[in-house]
């Protein structure tokens, strides 16, 4: 058995993605399965070093995972030729610091979106990365979530037939923590510190749209900071200067509208806290994280207005879920997986630092289109 060890820089860490998802879900799920096996004959054994400020945090990160190497010296772990790849999930503002040091140390590089906080930074890191001749990624984690995944083999199998449009709703209550603990960190809400809900997931509409539905032509974007006050880690209130609520529409190349609805300001009456509405000429389906229900026009029933009766139709009762024929395995570690296939054997990966900068580039049109109050058409990236 030939084993292809791996040593993966992981900066950033021991915030809440890069802990749960990326080291914990993805990483040490990899190790504990026994690697990637290609084949009968080889297999790929991820070798991780976790980097940070705090060596205490790193220390106890270390134990709780069972990793072995960690550091505070950056520049160290780029040294060590061990290490063939950098992967990043510190703060936006900080990313491109940390991936051209890992550029110009030979290092191939995935990283979490947004990869930058200008479309024109990211698209510089995209460029210089291509130039170096070195292997990369970004984060698109929710094409690989099971919901999606059956919405793509309706769409590849024609259920729908037209696509006419998308709805999609995402977001919950996130607690202030006035009276109630932190749930997510106060620099989400600081503008001055990259925050906002359309810097944070309209990239993610991005590669979720152009991969399942379309190319973006245009749009047309609303932001909103509904809540003016939080309470930061320390229990101190603070200003929120960031939006928390973004009301985005998108027209498609093809005719296909989108409509996103995105919030950390909405209690959630629906199956999923992220739920995609399809409707096409022969059917429809809304899918949610894990699951996904379908309503065929055949079965379609006929509605009428009438606001004096109580409805006779029950709506609900007129879908079906759609079978689970497949195991899913977690979305991060699946893409982690490809990834490392993709430096190993040089597999097919996609999901590179272009497709992360035209992402960037749709959250800097949707800020744009919000501040201008007008539809904003996107340019080609390249």
């Amino acid at each position: 058995m030939t084993t292809h060890k791996v040593g993966i820089i992981m900066n950033g860490v021991t915030g809440r993605m890069g802990t749960n998802q990326h080291l914990l879900r993805s990483i040490k799920a990899i190790i504990d399965q026994g690697g990637i096996k290609i084949g009968d004959s080889e297999v790929i054994m991820p070798d991780p070093i976790l980097v940070g400020r705090s060596e205490t945090k790193l220390a106890a990160l270390a134990a709780r995972a069972g990793v072995k190497r960690y550091t505070t010296n950056l520049d160290a772990a780029l040294a060590d030729a061990a290490n063939q790849v950098y992967f990043d999930a510190t703060l936006t503002g900080q990313r491109p610091v940390g991936v051209r040091k890992a550029i110009a140390a030979k290092k191939h590089i995935y990283c979490e979106k947004p990869t930058a906080t200008t479309s024109a930074e990211a698209l510089a890191l995209s460029r210089e990365v291509t130039a170096a001749g070195l292997k990369n990624g970004v984060v698109q984690d929710k094409l690989w979530l099971p919901g999606l995944l059956k919405l793509k083999y309706l769409i590849d199998t024609g259920f729908f037939g037209k696509i006419l449009s998308v709805r999609g709703e995402f977001g919950y209550w996130v607690f202030t923590g006035e009276h109630e603990k932190l749930q997510r960190p106060s620099w989400n809400y600081r503008k001055e510190e990259d925050g906002g809900i359309i810097v944070d997931m309209l990239c993610h509409w991005q590669y979720v749209i152009q991969n399942l539905f379309g190319e973006v032509k245009s749009l047309s974007c609303l932001g909103a900071t509904h809540l003016p006050q939080r309470w930061d880690e320390s229990g101190k209130p603070y200003k929120c200067t960031a939006d928390d609520a973004a009301y985005a529409t998108f027209e498609l190349k093809n005719g296909v509208i989108c409509h996103f609805n995105s919030s950390w300001c909405v209690r959630v009456r629906r199956d999923d806290l992220l739920t995609l509405q399809v409707d096409g000429t022969e059917g429809s389906a809304v899918a949610g994280l894990r699951n996904c229900v379908v309503q065929h026009g055949s079965m379609t029933p006929r509605a009428v207005w009438n606001p004096d009766i109580d409805s006779p139709i029950k709506f609900f009762d007129g879908w079906v879920t759609q079978p689970t024929n497949d195991n899913f395995d977690n979305a991060f570690k699946v893409q982690w997986e490809l990834f490392l296939r993709h430096v190993v054997k040089g597999d097919p990966f996609p999901w590179n630092l272009l497709q992360g900068a035209k992402g960037v580039q749709l959250a800097e049109l949707g800020l744009k289109s919000w501040a201008e109050r007008r539809w904003v058409d996107v340019p080609k990236l390249d």
